[in-house]
């Protein structure tokens, strides 16, 4: 019922009510009228709905723990410090310097691409050299080698030539010795150094010692000179 048909049958029938009645009727039918009003505004249909509160999102599960690394390598085995040398190293020419290490295992690393040879202790860089190497039918072989053998005065009974300071890596003749390096010289697979430097290497090396020989592959800080200290040596071509 609308107020305008309240007030026509008050008028027509003379039906008495409380002054309070009315008022409360009318007070009444215009909040049913207003609630609708807003109800069509806000929801665009005829009676107004009940409005659901979606529940809250559950919670993000809880992310896995990460993978844990791997163990770093034996820290004897990765660079810590490289000798400063600010141009290549000419045939004939080494550099050598123990105070960054006085103890510690040694490891002797060679590429033949660069032709020089390093050595680390501890680590650290404590020597470098240019090298002869092998070419042609005799090439200096490449891979993990262990020193199996010292001769401070060896000779070579394949070549009858002398070899000081020789520091063996295979049973078929290849070794660290001392050589005249020099430009236009080769060996026949064996690596050739100066020969204060043979002695320096040879003075500082133990049986069992890795030799690592690779053809371009050079270290920087941070990077392991051997995955572990017990790598299986091997021999490439």
């Amino acid at each position: 019922m609308s107020v305008q048909s309240l007030l026509d049958l008050l008028r027509t029938r003379w039906v008495s009510a409380p002054l309070g009645f009315i008022a409360m009727a009318l007070a009444s039918l215009l909040s049913f009228h207003v609630g609708k009003d807003v109800a069509q505004v806000l929801f665009g249909q005829s009676d107004a709905e009940a409005h659901v509160i979606p529940a809250a999102p559950k919670p993000l599960a809880a992310p896995k723990a990460a993978t844990p690394a791997p163990a770093p390598a034996n820290s004897s085995f990765v660079v810590k410090s490289i000798l400063k040398i600010d141009e290549p190293i000419k045939f004939g020419q080494f550099f050598w310097d123990e105070s960054a290490a006085s103890t510690g295992p040694i490891v002797v690393t060679v590429d033949l691409e660069a032709r020089t040879l390093s050595v680390f202790r501890d680590g650290h860089e404590i020597g470098a050299t240019a090298i002869l190497k092998g070419y042609g039918s005799k090439p200096t072989p490449t891979g993990v080698f262990p020193i199996t053998e010292k001769d401070a005065t060896h000779v070579s009974n394949i070549y009858d030539a002398p070899m000081p300071w020789m520091l063996r890596l295979t049973g078929d003749g290849i070794t660290i010795h001392s050589s005249k390096v020099e430009r236009g010289y080769a060996t026949n697979g064996c690596i050739g150094v100066p020969d204060q430097f043979a002695k320096r290497l040879f003075g500082v090396a133990r049986l069992g010692d890795k030799v690592i020989i690779t053809d371009g592959k050079r270290l920087s800080v941070g990077q392991p000179i051997l995955q572990s200290a017990d790598q299986t040596p091997k021999q490439g071509n």
